[in-house]
């Protein structure tokens, strides 16, 4: 980076799709990092000029200016340092594109000064492949010199018969992120979006007393449009099972299906004996999403014979929450939102208060039942099971899953060794 390596804090990003640019752009605003080196693995446009306009502009979230300063009317200074190079510098911070490997270990990370890498081209996800696997391995970014990798994406582990490995594991800032080891952990995954938003639901109902008996668990994601689906109607590929996600992007609501239920497990482990379910519905935007989460409560009465679980109960558990551990990560609103109010909110979660809604009902056990289930008793057993219904909107681009990867590479960081 024609510039002095030494104690300088270097960050890399391996791909500049919507959120390396995003990763970016957070890094810029929030000054932690000395110098950015992006591996773009391609050339790109016709000139170094080309690469800037793409980085500077983003049909979501408007110009760069806009999103550092606001409408202040004081620009982003963007100059370039060495055209040869591709080293420009942005807000007065020096970044360098790379533009000639695509399989990570080919990414001379050591000769550039990075030890930490965020790889955002969502392409390398096993972390059981070795580092010379011949499609390029999410370990090869180790063997060319990083000592830390953050993907920005879940695992995905080709062979069933494989256990993620000891050196790998799932992080959420703000939900286990203090669960990191930087002796033990060297690849990290920050999971999803969804999965981001979902964990901070989860995480104030498991942590109180009344609402830890989680019987049942759902969730349906209405998720803004994303890259990896047709902008116009198209062909599916070969073996393709979701012949949805080839329908036309602009025109259509489309059922699909999402891991946030299995990854949310690896995050807090409690929910595994609940059986938790969940899927996505995707819908023609181009951000911000709405978790709606459905429970059933094992739940007491109190001595007026009414369920201690209610919409007050579960409204104030969030408002303790967005006040205290989950503060400025889980925000708890009373106002009437849609989607476009919370584009760029940097939480993973606002929680709609309003739309916060429980029902009580029984399940009962006669004597005959009973026995059937090896118990025994003379007579009716009703035990009260509160649904409940709880709605969370998240920026699944920037505001919320963007700004968690950034703290969480921000903690990693301060923990090198």
């Amino acid at each position: 980076m024609n510039m002095n390596l030494q104690n300088l804090r270097i960050l890399g990003i391996n791909g500049i799709g919507r959120i390396g640019k995003l990763t970016l752009w957070n890094h810029l605003n929030q000054k932690h990092f000395d110098g950015i080196v992006i591996n773009a693995g391609r050339e790109m446009g016709k000139k170094t000029e080309d690469i800037i306009h793409y980085l500077s502009t983003d049909s979501t979230y408007g110009s760069l200016d806009k999103f550092l300063y606001g409408y202040t009317g004081k620009s982003c200074n963007i100059k370039i340092i060495d055209q040869g190079e591709c080293v420009i510098e942005m807000d007065g911070i020096p970044v360098k594109i790379l533009k000639k490997a695509r399989n990570p270990r080919e990414i001379d990370w050591a000769k550039e000064g990075v030890r930490l890498v965020v790889d955002c081209t969502g392409k390398f996800l096993d972390p059981t492949l070795p580092a010379d696997h011949p499609k390029g391995s999410i370990r090869g970014h180790l063997e060319a010199g990083a000592e830390k990798v953050i993907v920005s994406a879940p695992f995905k582990i080709g062979d069933s018969s494989r256990k993620l490995p000891e050196d790998s594991s799932t992080f959420v800032y703000g939900v286990n992120h203090s669960g990191y080891d930087p002796l033990k952990h060297h690849i990290i995954s920050a999971a999803s979006c969804t999965t981001t938003g979902l964990a901070h639901m989860v995480k104030p109902l498991l942590d109180t007393e009344e609402t830890s008996q989680i019987v049942t668990a759902s969730m349906t994601t209405v998720h803004a449009s994303t890259n990896n689906q047709s902008i116009l109607d198209a062909p599916p590929l070969a073996g393709s099972k979701d012949l949805r996600r080839n329908r036309s992007v602009f025109n259509n609501i489309i059922p699909t299906s999402t891991g946030a239920a299995i990854a949310l497990e690896e995050i807090l482990p409690e929910i595994k004996k609940v059986g938790f379910m969940a899927d996505s519905i995707r819908i023609p935007t181009s951000t911000v999403s709405l978790i709606s989460l459905n429970l059933t409560f094992r739940t007491e009465r109190t001595e007026s014979g009414e369920p201690v679980i209610n919409q007050d109960l579960l409204n104030d558990i969030y408002r303790k929450a967005a006040a205290g551990a989950q503060k400025d990560l889980l925000i708890f609103s009373e106002t009437q939102n849609v989607s476009s109010d919370l584009m760029g909110c940097q939480a993973a979660v606002v929680i709609e208060g309003l739309e916060t809604h429980t029902r009580t009902g029984f399940l009962s056990f006669d004597p005959v039942t009973l026995e059937k289930y090896g118990a025994s008793g003379d007579q009716e057993i009703n035990i009260p099971l509160t649904h409940a219904k709880v709605f969370g909107w998240y920026d699944n681009e920037f505001g919320c899953y963007v700004n968690c990867l950034g703290k969480l590479t921000k903690y990693m960081d301060k923990n090198l060794i």
